[in-house]
């Protein structure tokens, strides 16, 4: 069985699931997970990675940075080499760019998988080892259309950039066979002005005002939370801040939600969601989502079908889609049937992955 190399210069963090399981459900190809650091939280893994330094520590951060400067850490190299891969595959451009010193003394075919604003944008003002990354790459992975679009306003070669969606583990998330019988918004993500938590935690005033019974969960953590929860104080919102939670727990919180918001926005500096896994991950559960027009965030949500997705930061289409879903409960069961159609037709993780393994075989053959 050939064998593929997935790096990711961190290992790996609780938002990164989908590495995990995009690992797992590979078939025709063997992989060994490669990476820089670990995280203190990290996600658990059945098989160690290998690393360059195997505690996080500051040591260990010193150590990733005088690597990301130099490429030179040669008993590192010898080890990978040593796990003689057929294909590299890198997650995020700031990975594949870390990957070069590497991809040059492995002389493999390298991918790298684009994911989000992080990957594109950063790319206008800082050409150089990008610029290398783009010419030198076999492949790039774009997780949406959107990216694929702002990855060749960004310079990258257009017939390199592939699109291919992440799927979701149907047999992980699949909707409970019965649900509470709540008001319940959830909201997961990080608490960076991105995510748009704060536009939630406004709209969920006017929604609480006229179903007083309705209460808003917030799943997740980050440098705005402190600031969020004076906000939802000052606004009397009744919402729970539960920090961030393992994998099992959320789909927990998913059976029981009755409806799913994140009202991503386009930050200041102009960085942008990806494809937003945690929305397929609630369709997949059954849950309708209300989101924004943002990115490639119509991709993922079939608008009027699945979702309801407004301007950005709209607090008060927010508050409006909101209402709309959680009363009139014929409109939700609509939404909530369409979600499993959607998902299975283009986000399943089995069909996903054996097209990825199909775009693997293309590159070593």
């Amino acid at each position: 069985m050939p064998s593929v190399l997935i790096f990711k210069e961190t290992l790996l963090p609780p938002s990164e699931t989908f590495i995990v399981a995009q690992m797992g459900a590979l078939t025709r190809f063997s992989p060994h997970l490669v990476g820089l650091e670990p995280t203190t939280t990290g996600l658990p893994l059945a098989d160690p990675p290998l690393l360059l330094s195997r505690s996080a520590s500051k040591a260990a951060d010193l150590r990733a940075k005088i690597y990301r400067r130099t490429g030179f850490a040669p008993v590192f190299h010898r080890r990978v080499r040593d796990l003689r891969a057929d294909l590299i595959h890198a997650h995020f451009a700031s990975g594949g760019k870390t990957l070069l010193p590497l991809y040059k003394s492995l002389q493999r075919p390298l991918i790298v998988t684009l994911h989000g604003g992080s990957d594109v944008p950063i790319q206008k003002t800082r050409n150089g080892v990008y610029r290398e990354l783009a010419q030198t790459a076999d492949l790039f992975i774009c997780v949406s259309d959107f990216i694929r679009k702002q990855a060749i306003e960004a310079g990258y070669p257009p017939e390199k950039l592939l699109v291919h969606y992440i799927g979701i583990d149907r047999t992980l998330f699949c909707p409970p066979l019965r649900r509470a019988d709540t008001d319940e918004v959830l909201f997961i993500g990080r608490l960076v002005e991105m995510k748009g938590c704060e536009y939630l935690i406004r709209a969920m005033g006017v929604v609480q005002a006229e179903r007083p019974e309705s209460e808003l969960t917030i799943v997740g953590d980050g440098p705005l939370r402190s600031g969020l929860e004076t906000l939802a104080a000052e606004l009397r919102v009744r919402c729970k801040f539960l920090g961030v939670q393992p994998p099992a727990v959320i789909r927990k919180l998913l059976e029981r939600a009755r409806l799913f918001s994140l009202p991503s926005v386009v930050t200041w500096d102009g960085h942008f969601e990806g494809l937003g896994m945690v929305l397929l991950e609630a369709q997949a559960m059954g849950v309708p989502v209300v989101s924004t027009v943002h990115a490639a965030i119509p991709e993922a949500v079939a608008d009027g079908v699945t979702g309801i997705l407004v301007p950005e930061r709209d607090s008060e289409a927010l508050a409006h889609a909101i209402l709309r879903l959680l009363g009139d409960r014929d409109l939700w069961q609509q939404f909530h049937s369409a979600t499993q159609a959607h998902i299975d037709q283009q986000f399943d993780l089995r069909k996903q992955t054996a097209l990825l393994e199909d775009i693997y075989l293309q590159q070593i053959t």
